[in-house]
């Protein structure tokens, strides 16, 4: 199996192992990020917290062919980060919207790429054998379990904390599982404090 410079094997599902593509960016759409629709075209949005992860995602966007740009957010310390609206992006308008809801579509699947833009966004380490996803706090339980099922699909089974547990959001636990979220989402963005990504 090919390995990375720094001597990790390649996953088959990593973010080295596929090509990017605009349809990366339903990973922010299992977190908190948002859909919106404008005739043919469709834009991704997300609100963060930290300027890194602004940087990250306008990267991350621009390596795609993607205009993005960032403004504050109405939350004091907080950024809105989003596309410009494109029509590579009116699949995913037509897939995550039921209506002007969104609603995670059947048969989602998480890999690298996309797992690496919702780390991004709204990732946290928790402690050395935990890792926390950011859920939308709009979306509801059901839309949750359906990301759920595809963290698990991936490799990753994850634990729902509710409201009150500091959620929404998916806890990935465990020196295994955090391992297989590294061979994943690769290598920390450019700028990321150091206890920010996954290791």
């Amino acid at each position: 199996m090919p390995v990375t410079p720094q001597g990790r094997q390649l996953s088959l599902f990593g973010v080295e192992a596929t090509a990017s593509a605009p349809s990366d960016l339903e990973g922010l759409l299992a977190g908190p990020g948002q859909v919106t629709r404008m005739g043919g075209t469709a834009r991704v949005s997300v609100v963060v917290s930290e300027r890194w992860r602004v940087m990250a995602l306008l990267e991350e966007f621009r390596s795609r062919g993607l205009a993005a740009g960032c403004e504050p957010a109405t939350a004091e310390g907080h950024f809105g980060v989003r596309t410009a609206y494109a029509s590579a992006l009116a699949p995913l308008g037509v897939r995550w919207l039921r209506g002007a809801l969104k609603a995670v579509p059947k048969g989602f699947t998480l890999d690298g790429q996309r797992l690496r833009l919702w780390a991004a966004a709204a990732g946290t380490v928790e402690n050395a054998r935990a890792y926390g996803l950011r859920l939308g706090s709009g979306d509801g339980e059901a839309a949750w379990k359906i990301v759920g099922k595809a963290l698990a699909a991936a490799g990753l089974p994850a634990v729902l904390l509710g409201q009150g547990a500091g959620g929404p959001a998916y806890r990935i636990a465990g020196r295994r599982r955090i391992s297989r979220l590294v061979e994943l989402v690769g290598e920390a963005p450019g700028g990321a404090p150091a206890d920010s990504w996954p290791q």
